[in-house]
């Protein structure tokens, strides 16, 4: 019933209602209060209505960041569409995938993904919209209207995004996440992170993302924060925009704080005002948080560690941690219970590694139109993250290596069999092998092994443009080595542990 409706479309409107003018939203030289930002949200929300949109239709975001991004996700939100935030980086082939297999009605694109979305599109979109301009597209800001918005009664589980992740199928699956995963999800960053209505945040990772959009904006939004929105993490611009904003916290992947801690203007701007920071995503190597705590020493640092099929935080480690707990993820947060079990989904001890799995509201609703997947992933009444770790006898989890083979490089997830396939179209291939090696700039590289046909020629230049008209560049990998063969065990598993240490 509405009377006890709490969902996603809820939040911005019940934050103007108590902070009207109070600043929520700077991109570029516009500035929103919450009263102004939830204005043009139902206008815009008016106006998709008018064009068809409906509670449960699909529809894919294509962008980098900006307010329009934004606005648009909170928009489909109070009408009760599932938004689908598909990543600037992919290919036509791999949105198109995205854009068929979600069912989406209707796409919003940034003008400079125009042509990469053109070629995507099929049939079924019946709205495009674009934000700038482009030929046969509308532009967003027709999507404004004073019409009456349909009221749509919206259950605490009804499908409210999907977000695609890339797990270690050559297709990516689609996490389909509810109000009620979201918003448990946002009271757990909100208490075990510290967040607060005097937060003034910069967001310069990708919104398209789980990371900052749900754990980061949403939940200020929720709360009552300024939020400042970057279009892309470049290390000068957030170093300027904590100085003239006096921003009082941040999020970055390691690879990110690296780049701010090794930029000129790091020591050149008043970063005073900074009191929290947070990473995640990948692993923070020990010598850089120390790096951060010594040359911040007035922020508090938290460590963020999930997927986005937990929307995405599932373990913290707080402030008072992080350099008596080195590499660790914390423990358990707020709203979820996380243990380690054998193959046979067995609870093992403190010390003994296994599959690290999760049991919480958090938890998505399972995998867009996959029904086998999703009861593998929640078998026996705990999500199963994929991931292998450790936990000690006072409950801190410590990552110790991917089941699914995941290579997170540069804050993204790349599929080891996905590149893999990719070689594997190559005429000159025979076998190959995709693996993350630790590097200093991408925290792991994308590495590949191949061995060549019998009498063919390939050098890794070649294979790595071949490479690049076929996956999204942080997929491609970095560098290429050639064996003649791969070490296998006995049932033809590639070793691949053999291979990071060759």
């Amino acid at each position: 019933m509405t009377t006890r409706q709490h969902a996603i479309g809820d939040l911005l409107r019940r934050t103007a209602a108590r902070h009207p003018g109070k600043l929520a939203l700077v991109y570029g030289e516009r500035r929103r209060t919450y009263a102004e930002l939830d204005d043009e949200v139902e206008r815009m929300a008016n106006a998709l209505a008018g064009r068809g949109v409906a509670k449960g239709d699909r529809f894919a975001l294509f962008s980098h960041n900006n307010d329009d991004f934004v606005l648009a996700y909170f928009a489909l939100a109070r009408l009760g569409a599932i938004s689908v935030p598909i990543n600037f980086m992919l290919g036509p082939d791999e949105v198109a995938y995205i854009l068929e297999h979600s069912g989406a009605i209707g796409i919003l694109a940034e003008d400079a993904l125009v042509p990469v979305a053109s070629q995507a599109v099929s049939g079924n979109i019946r709205i495009k919209g674009v934000i700038g301009e482009a030929d046969g597209w509308e532009p967003v800001t027709a999507w404004r209207s004073d019409a009456e918005r349909p009221q749509v009664e919206i259950a605490d589980d009804d499908p409210i995004q999907i977000m695609y992740t890339s797990g270690t199928e050559s297709r990516p699956k689609g996490a389909t996440l509810s109000s009620r995963s979201l918003i448990a999800q946002y009271v757990t960053c909100l208490v075990d992170g510290e967040m607060g209505h005097d937060d003034v945040e910069v967001h310069s990772l990708p919104l398209y993302h789980c990371a900052q959009l749900h754990c980061f904006l949403t939940p200020g939004v929720y709360v009552g924060a300024t939020n400042i929105v970057l279009d892309k993490a470049d290390p000068a611009a957030i170093l300027e925009t904590i100085e003239r904003e006096r921003a009082t916290k941040l999020f970055c992947p390691p690879t990110v704080w690296i780049a701010l801690l090794r930029h000129p203007d790091f020591d050149r701007r008043d970063l005073s005002s900074l009191r929290k920071g947070y990473y995640g995503a990948s692993i923070m190597p020990v010598e850089v948080l120390k790096e951060i705590a010594a040359r911040l020493p007035q922020t508090r640092l938290f460590n963020f560690y999930g997927q986005t099929e937990m929307a995405p935080v599932a373990t913290i480690l707080g402030p008072d941690e992080q350099l008596t707990r080195l590499g660790s993820a914390g423990r358990a947060a707020l709203n979820v219970e996380t243990r380690i079990v054998d193959d046979e989904d067995r609870p093992v001890g403190p010390g003994v590694v296994g599959e690290i799995v999760h049991r919480s509201p958090h938890a998505m609703l399972g995998y867009w139109n996959d029904q086998e997947k999703t009861a593998e992933a929640f078998r026996g009444g705990w999500f199963h993250s994929g991931d292998l770790g450790v936990m000690d006898a006072d409950g801190y989890l410590s990552v110790v290596d991917r089941k699914k083979d995941m290579i997170k490089t540069g804050g993204e997830n790349v599929a080891s069999r996905e590149v893999e396939e990719a070689i594997y179209q190559h005429p000159a291939v025979a076998e190959a092998a995709v693996f993350g090696v630790p590097d200093s700039r991408w925290i792991e590289a994308v590495t590949a092994v191949v061995v060549l046909r019998d009498g063919a020629a390939l050098t890794g230049d070649e294979l790595i443009s071949f490479l690049r008209g076929r996956l999204a560049p942080f997929k491609v990998p970095k560098s290429v080595r050639f064996a003649g063969g791969l070490p296998k065990n006995a049932s033809g598993k590639v070793l691949k542990r053999e291979l990071r240490g060759a």
